[in-house]
């Protein structure tokens, strides 16, 4: 007969449940793997599934009770990693989020909206174009699998109990990392802006120079049409920018988890 103890239930529920809380928080967190139209049911298995790799080779845990203020702490500490992470994730698509607001505003789409279940309000229909084409590309360029593989690593540079999360100047740098959702928005929208920008200024001429032309009947499907093609000669770009973006992103992520650790 099989004897367990007490202490080797807690050890094993410790070591199973503390790396699940990171990878699980970073799964609700990141716009891939926490997409609505993933069910819950696949997110804590997947979580879990991680997780039973990865803690082989955590190394030892802190001898903390799991109920205890100290393991409470411990636990709050996993979740803003994983949470933190996830949400570097959510700033990179947020910018081509943003880029698409700007296109469709300036092309007159601005009431061309519908509802979407991620973020439980109304988003414009090229927002979410971009968005999608952004998700498919990160999936085509294995970006999952660096996630996937950056998580691994920070239980070497944050082992589990670092003394609640010491270099707290950290969260600074997120806050601040917050500013690419506009300068890489912008930068991405701005060839296609400029150029509407300018045809709307020589209707507004061409509108002085003649009152009895009709700009509102001429202007918005001009406009529109522009905006397509522009678009069009975005897309031949988009994949060397969105290369860029996720860069930054990554290395990004690293330099968070470098910032965060106590050495």
């Amino acid at each position: 007969m099989v004897e367990v103890t007490f202490a080797q239930l807690q050890g094993w529920l410790v070591a199973f449940l503390w790396p699940f809380i990171r990878l699980s928080s970073f799964f609700v967190a990141s716009p891939l793997l926490g997409h609505s139209s993933i069910p819950n049911q696949v997110k804590i298995a997947l979580a879990a599934l991680l997780t039973l790799i990865v803690a082989p080779s955590i190394g030892p845990l802190p001898a903390v009770p799991l109920v205890s203020w100290a393991g409470l702490g411990i636990i709050i500490e996993q979740m803003l990693i994983g949470l933190s992470m996830g949400l570097i994730m959510h700033i990179l698509f947020a910018a081509v989020q943003a880029a698409g607001e700007f296109i469709g505003l300036q092309m007159g789409l601005a009431f061309a909206t519908f509802f979407s279940p991620d973020t439980g309000a109304n988003t414009m229909i090229l927002s979410r174009l971009l968005y999608m084409i952004t998700l498919l590309f990160f999936l085509a360029l294995d970006g999952h699998l660096l996630l996937i593989q950056i998580l691994a690593n920070t239980f070497t540079s944050l082992p589990i109990g670092i003394a609640g999360l010491p270099n707290l100047g950290a969260f600074d740098l997120l806050a601040r990392f917050g500013s690419t959702i506009f300068f890489s928005g912008m930068l991405l929208a701005l060839p296609v802006m400029a150029s509407l920008l300018t045809i709307n200024l020589s209707l507004g001429i061409l509108n002085r120079a003649a009152p009895q032309l009709t700009v509102f009947s001429v202007g918005f499907p001009l406009t529109l049409t522009m905006g397509i093609f522009l678009l069009m000669i975005l897309m031949t770009d988009l994949g060397s920018f969105l290369e860029r973006l996720f860069s930054h992103g990554l290395g990004f992520m690293q330099q968070f988890v470098e910032a965060l650790a106590p050495f």
